[in-house]
C-alpha cells in the first residue's frame, strides 16, 4: 500500500519566515537567542538579518503528496533529521515540498510494523536547496489490525 508511493513528490508551496511567526517558535521551544528576535543583532550577525531556529522548517506548508494518505491513529514519530546549506533568514520566502523516501517492514516484539521514510525540502528563489529534513514515520501493529494490513 505504501511502497508505490515511494518518490511521489508534492507541489511545491511558497512559504514566507514571518517575524512573528519566528518569535511565537522561539518562545515556545524556549530559545529566546537575539538572533532569532533582535533587528540589530541580526543586521550586525555574519547573515546580515535574524535567522529563524533549526527545527523552525517543521511549520513550514509542503504540499500533499497525491495518494499518501496517513492514519489519525497508530502512528509514531520515530526520527527526524535537518541538513542545512545555510541558515533560514526572516523575511525570506522558501518554496518547500515533501517526497516519499522510502517505505520497509520490520517484525518487532510488538508485531510487524511499517516504517515511511518522509523528506521535506526547502529552496529559496532561484531553486537553490537551503535545508533539507527527513523523518521516519512508524506505522505501530494497532494501525495495522485496524487497517487489516
Amino acid at each position: 500500500m505504501f511502497k508505490e508511493m515511494i518518490g511521489k513528490t508534492s507541489n511545491k508551496v511558497k512559504n514566507t519566515v514571518e517575524r512573528g511567526a519566528v518569535k511565537k517558535f522561539a518562545e515556545a521551544i524556549g530559545d529566546m537567542h537575539p538572533i532569532y528576535l533582535d533587528e540589530e543583532t541580526g543586521r550586525k550577525s555574519r547573515y546580515g538579518a535574524n535567522i529563524a531556529p533549526p527545527t523552525f522548517p517543521r511549520v513550514f506548508d509542503y504540499g500533499v503528496i497525491e495518494g499518501l494518505h496517513l492514519p489519525n491513529k497508530g502512528l509514531i514519530h520515530g526520527e527526524q533529521i535537518y541538513h542545512y546549506e545555510r541558515p533560514l533568514l526572516v523575511g525570506e520566502d522558501v518554496y518547500c515540498y515533501a517526497r516519499v523516501g522510502d517505505y520497509y517492514e520490520k517484525k518487532g516484539a510488538l508485531g510487524e510494523m511499517g516504517f515511511i521514510v518522509l523528506e521535506n525540502n526547502g529552496e529559496d528563489q532561484e531553486g537553490n536547496l537551503i535545508f533539507s529534513s527527513k523523518s521516519v514515520v512508524i506505522l505501530s501493529e494497532a494501525y495495522r489490525k485496524v487497517q487489516n494490513v
